[in-house]
């Protein structure tokens, strides 16, 4: 029995110059054939990887499993960079960095999608996720146990979601994510300014009676129409009282009389009560253990 060797196409080709000339051309026109059989069945393949690829990653999303999201969808990118679903990869990405609570990483990812693909249909998308990023890049595992006051944290991340959330709304006013965004600036609105309120009651108890009364200024010109305003007043009547500015803090007075009276600085009278006094005493054990956050 006579054994049969499969020839490579590099090994056929010598034999072509001992055939006849149109047996020649059908054995070229075969060999080319075959060559682009195997080059869609590679791209094939190349596809069906890149498509297995993106939906494991979908997969690991909906798990809940970010951290292997975000490696799946790092590979995707990093082997077909150009494929069909490259740019969809780069902004789920900011997803999953942003739900596995991975703040910067997040913000980063969005601020490279943004510069790679300004005018992508979705990239007000990756504006709402960076917002979204540092909207919650304060929260840690204390504040999802105990009931710490969100303004008396540092407002920086606050200040940042802000921005974004802004940028959004001015760039893209009719995007989707646009009503949820103006929700949490309302909310970022109160949050600055309660923490503007914080640090101008720090300066009071200092004697810094000059930045409490700038602090409380610094609100009622740049928060108006959140909480803040009535108690903002409230404390620049007292740190001009305590500097001795009795025309300054008698216009606040006035301002705070004619817009809030009813918000509990007047005594029956309408005498100006000092609501916001700083209590100077000893701290409870309870205040020095949790370093000022309770007691």
């Amino acid at each position: 029995m006579v054994k049969y060797r499969q020839l490579q196409p590099r090994q056929l080709l010598p034999m072509l110059h001992s055939l006849p000339v149109s047996l020649k051309w059908l054995s070229l026109a075969s060999l080319l054939l075959l060559g682009a059989c195997a080059k869609d069945a590679n791209d094939w393949s190349e596809e069906a990887s890149e498509a297995a690829l993106y939906e494991s990653a979908q997969s690991a999303i909906t798990a809940g499993n970010y951290s292997q999201a975000v490696a799946r969808l790092q590979t995707l990118e990093a082997r077909f960079p150009f494929g069909r679903y490259a740019e969809q990869a780069q902004l789920e990405i900011i997803f999953a960095y942003y739900r596995s609570r991975q703040a910067e990483a997040a913000r980063s990812a969005a601020d490279r999608f943004i510069r790679l693909h300004p005018n992508h249909p979705n990239v007000d998308y990756a504006y709402y996720l960076r917002g979204l990023a540092s909207f919650e890049e304060d929260e840690n595992f204390l504040t999802r146990i105990f009931p710490l006051d969100p303004s008396k944290r540092d407002p920086g991340a606050a200040r940042a979601s802000f921005e974004d959330f802004s940028r959004l709304i001015e760039r893209f006013p009719a995007s989707e994510y646009a009503p949820d965004a103006q929700r949490r600036m309302r909310y970022l609105r109160n949050l600055l300014a309660e923490a503007e309120l914080h640090a101008a009651r720090y300066y009071i108890y200092r004697g810094a009676y000059i930045a409490a009364a700038n602090r409380g200024k610094f609100v009622v010109d740049n928060f108006q129409e959140t909480i803040a305003v009535p108690d903002a007043l409230a404390i620049m009547v007292e740190a001009y009282r305590l500097l001795g500015q009795d025309q300054l803090a008698n216009n606040a007075l006035d301002v705070l009389n004619a817009n809030y009276p009813d918000i509990g600085y007047f005594d029956d009278n309408g005498k100006f009560i000092k609501r916001d006094a700083v209590d100077k005493g000893e701290k409870s054990w309870l205040n020095l253990l949790t370093f000022g956050l309770f007691g």
